[in-house]
């Protein structure tokens, strides 16, 4: 139960609803008792055998509280049975025997009510972490791990600590104290025979803690096989049209059903580990109650020392243990199970994020000089991508990217927004180390346009309002006609409001890249960063996006990563990388007369 320790902040603010639980459960222990003792002075009433008492008893304090009760109940019993006859005092016995078990069931009621709402409100508070520090977590956190084993985590996992969190109570409280109440009362029934049974409890104890011994390592296994197979889902729905188009759906499939039969196999071994509990502590509770009958028995019949209703009762109450064992041994296996997916949980949880925020970090609201990249030099693994690379952005001027693929471009756009950090070298705005400045801030001052056109299953409306989400109508539309989407979103059939489906594909590949230039376009940035924007397009798409480019880079400071070089001629710098390093550098024309590498990935591209 260590992780209890580490989700105490997450218990912690429902705690009253955990206090309120416990003092239910001691009551519904105490009432569960005292209805098994209520059953004695019943059969003693039915067969006569009650001890007749004709003076009402004097209470002498605590030392002798259980002969007093006792006096007490039987002289009840004397004096109404003298009065109303046997029957009537039967029927009182009836009346304080369901009392007790209606109070001992609205207690049990209460104590699940008040648990529902800590273990509810540790779910959501879990997930709610859970998906913020999926938010937070840097982008190279999400290459090295499945996405499918993100969503088992904030579902699956999630939901069995919630479970456990019941079991956890019901071990350290409900069921100890239902045991320990009964026990209490067998003693005072019957010393001797119940240290007799306490002989038969150890053997048991033992045989259930070695069934559940692996059930963690179990747990975990099932766990993490349900993060390979949600895992194949999303990529199966990601790429259904790749997987149709090479007609893979058999090698997928294939795929799939090892992973679920995986989990088949490794769930039945789980559950029947789990099974085991139940019928194992049942048949050992009943070879002790066996064992029971024949010891007590003797004490009844044979050494006369123990009444036939004292004995039944202390049957029932020796039973009782049973209930509240089998529950322990089931919980036991629950806060094992917990464990583990407390375990995969923290783990997310708990990941440091090297993208931080350092503690003296500084808000920068404007931009006012230029962007610079001093001797920048990155690794995404081991190769560097980016050698002693430096470049001046000044404000208001457009500088273009150009290379060949892998040459380290889109890098510089993920390190200028700071999804990556640099290796060696800094990069600053205006003079300002950019770990020098908050993450919100620094893209605050930046708008993004990728080459893949990323929207969300929402109306128009609501995907362009990422840019600005206190935006009015009027205000998404001038960004639309910016981005020279106006003149398709104006047909749909809700216009705004119409929904663009699962990564907007309703639409055509130049229209969802106009809307993320619109969404741009409506944050309005001093620094736009354009990640080779037009490569995926047809030529109509391309020049219409290009169009709607240069009404966004108006008076804007622009990186612009290009791979179709005709959308850059107008650039005030282009500087040509190779292999991550600056190979040229000038204006369009420049660069031709110099009949080089930027020359040449011109007549590649059959530009004159």
């Amino acid at each position: 139960m260590d992780y209890l320790k580490k989700l105490s902040r997450f218990i912690i603010p429902y705690k009253k609803y955990g206090i309120l639980n416990i003092i239910c459960n001691i009551f519904y222990a105490l009432f569960s008792t005292l209805a098994m003792v209520s059953l004695m002075p019943m059969i003693n009433v039915l067969f006569g055998e009650n001890e007749k008492v004709y003076t009402k008893p004097t209470y002498e304090g605590l030392k002798k509280l259980k002969v007093y009760a006792e006096d007490s109940l039987n002289y009840f019993i004397t004096s109404t049975t003298d009065s109303q006859g046997p029957q009537q005092a039967l029927l009182y016995m009836i009346i304080l025997i369901i009392s007790l078990f209606l109070l001992k069931n609205i207690f049990n009621y209460l104590a699940l009510y008040f648990i529902t709402f800590l273990r509810n409100g540790v779910l959501k508070d879990l997930r709610n972490e859970v998906y913020h520090k999926v938010l937070t977590l840097p982008i190279s956190y999400y290459s090295e791990k499945r996405k499918g084993d993100i969503i088992a985590r904030i579902s699956g996992d999630v939901n069995e600590v919630k479970n456990s969190l019941l079991a956890v109570l019901e071990l350290i409280v409900k069921e100890p104290l239902t045991i320990a109440f009964a026990i209490l009362a067998m003693f005072s029934i019957s010393v001797k025979l119940t240290i007799f049974v306490f002989l038969f409890i150890p053997i048991s104890g033992f045989i259930i803690s070695r069934i559940g011994k692996s059930l963690k390592r179990k747990s975990d296994r099932v766990q993490k096989e349900q993060g390979v197979f949600l895992s194949t889902l999303e990529e199966t729905l990601s790429g259904l049209k790749v997987i149709k188009g090479f007609n893979a759906e058999g090698k997928f499939n294939k795929k799939f059903q090892e992973s679920t039969n995986k989990f088949y196999n490794f769930s039945n071994i789980l559950l029947n580990r789990q099974n085991l509990a139940s019928p194992t502590s049942e048949f050992l509770g009943i070879v002790s109650i066996a064992a029971l009958l024949w010891y007590g028995g003797s004490m009844v019949l044979i050494e006369k020392t123990l009444s036939g209703g004292a004995f039944i009762t202390y049957m029932a109450l020796a039973y009782q243990i049973l209930t509240p064992a089998k529950a322990i041994s089931k919980a036991s296996y629950k806060v094992k199970a917990g464990n583990a997916a407390a375990d995969r949980i923290l783990e997310v949880i708990e990941t440091h994020s090297p993208l931080e925020d350092k503690p003296n970090t500084t808000t920068k609201h404007d931009f006012t000089n230029s962007i610079k990249l001093e001797n920048v030099s990155f690794k995404y693994e081991d190769d560097l991508v980016l050698r002693n690379f430096s470049i001046n952005v000044p404000k208001g001027k457009t500088v273009a990217l150009v290379g060949q693929s892998g040459s380290g471009k889109s890098t510089i756009a993920n390190l200028v927004t700071r999804f990556y950090d640099v290796t060696e070298g800094k990069i600053t705005i205006d003079g300002t180390n950019i770990k020098d400045i908050t993450k919100h801030s620094l893209r605050s001052l930046i708008g993004l346009v990728t080459q893949d056109s990323i929207l969300f299953n929402d109306t128009v409306k609501n995907n362009i309002l990422l840019g600005d989400e206190n935006a009015t109508d009027e205000q998404v539309i001038e960004a639309l006609k910016i981005a020279n989407a106006w003149e398709f979103v104006k047909d749909l059939p809700e216009g705004i409001n119409t929904n663009i489906g699962d990564s907007g594909n309703k639409l055509s590949g130049g229209q969802k890249q106009r809307l993320s230039i619109a969404r741009a376009v409506l944050k309005n940035p001093p620094i736009m960063i354009l990640d080779e924007a037009t490569s995926a397009l047809d030529t109509e798409s391309e020049r219409l996006v290009q169009v709607a480019l240069e009404n966004m880079m108006k008076n804007r400071t622009s990186i612009v990563i290009a791979h179709r070089l005709s959308t850059i001629q107008n650039a005030d710098e282009i500087i040509v990388i190779q292999k991550g390093e600056i190979v040229e550098q000038g204006k369009h024309q420049e660069l031709l007369d110099k009949g080089a590498v930027y020359s040449n990935l011109i007549a590649m591209q059959s530009f004159q």
